[in-house]
């Protein structure tokens, strides 16, 4: 159904400053310019981004007032000049990067991936950064093959859910390092769990990886990145992710990961025949051909494997847009798992 709303509900970050002093503001309706489509939200979420954006340490944020969201999946009510109409009505998915906490936006057209309409718009937002970054390390980044070996250092996390679940379709061994309550999820999505807190958590991995590990995925540097290189085997491959937070989610500026860059330059340049790697999910934003070939099929790929079942959404709480200072405080607590997905007021 086409909206005929003709105001758009923002949710605005003034600045660095607490869940409930997040702003409401109401505007006129975008019209969207040659290749744009106006997309009406069915659902958004908090994710590590906008935690982080919230602090200010987030890289690559706007200057502070914006509308955070990195991911949405909508209904598109309005086309530019130019651009297909037939997009009119029916339903997509977007990487926005910033603008999805709001009840409309204006998106790239050549940015959206089709949705299903028997897929719930909340399961696909909780899978769909996640899965689709997960989907790219496994296969364009490490090129696993099955009957390898994984590491999966937060798998207690969005990514790190996403890399256990898909691994295991991949026919991957996966060892998952996670707090002692995921690992019956854990086991019972076929990987090994370790504590994440064990204190001798290294050597107990490299007792069930005496050849390395195929590849080992972290989204933490500094001296917890030396330790992950430690586990990765001869033609094995380490992936630093960071596309939803800096490299240690705590200090911000570039400094940080800009040391962790050079270390993964340095390990890959070594003759040990094994690879460090950084990716971001919006490496290039979306912007380039190979990038946007990369999320129209992966993104096509995780979708078919969320109908199918083969990618169990973990949805912590659901909340109106209006209530989106409730979404991230709840996202920002310790005890939460699951993504806190937002959605239309009613």
């Amino acid at each position: 159904m086409v909206s005929t709303n003709t105001q758009v509900t923002q949710i605005v970050l003034p600045g660095t400053v607490e869940p409930g002093e997040l702003q409401i503001h109401r505007r006129p309706l975008p019209v969207p310019a040659p290749g744009q489509a106006l997309l009406q939200m069915e659902a958004t979420g908090v994710s590590r981004a906008e935690q982080g954006m919230r602090r200010g340490i987030h890289r690559g944020q706007p200057a502070f007032p914006f509308v955070p969201g990195f991911d949405v999946v909508g209904r598109v009510v309005a086309v530019g000049p130019a651009t297909d109409p037939g997009l009119v009505g029916r339903r997509y998915a977007a990487i926005t990067e910033t603008g999805s906490w709001s009840s409309h936006l204006v998106v790239e057209a050549n940015s959206l991936v089709p949705v299903p309409d028997t897929l719930d718009a909340a399961a696909v937002e909780t899978v769909l950064s996640h899965a689709v970054a997960a989907w790219q390390m496994l296969h364009r980044i490490a090129v696993v093959a099955p009957g390898q070996s994984i590491v999966v250092t937060d798998a207690g996390g969005g990514f790190g859910a996403a890399l256990v679940q898909l691994g295991r379709h991949a026919g991957l061994r996966v060892i998952a390092i996670a707090p002692a309550h995921e690992h019956a999820r854990l086991r019972h999505e076929g990987a090994l769990p370790l504590d994440c807190f064990a204190p001798d958590l290294v050597g107990r991995a490299q007792e069930l990886l005496p050849d390395g590990a195929a590849a080992v995925f972290t989204h933490v540097g500094g001296e917890r990145l030396v330790k992950c290189w430690s586990l990765v085997g001869r033609g094995g491959t380490l992936v630093l992710y960071f596309s939803l937070s800096t490299s240690n989610d705590v200090e911000p500026g570039l400094w940080p990961a800009a040391w962790d860059t050079a270390r993964l330059r340095l390990w890959s340049l070594m003759p040990n025949g094994r690879r460090a790697r950084a990716f971001a999910l919006c490496g290039g934003r979306l912007r380039s051909r190979r990038r946007r070939q990369w999320w129209h099929q992966d993104a096509g790929q995780v979708l078919e494997l969320l109908g199918q079942g083969v990618l169990k959404p973990r949805i912590a709480a659901r909340f109106p847009l209006s209530e989106t200072d409730l979404a991230l405080t709840l996202a920002e607590s310790p005890d939460v798992s699951g993504k806190v997905v937002i959605v239309p007021d009613e």
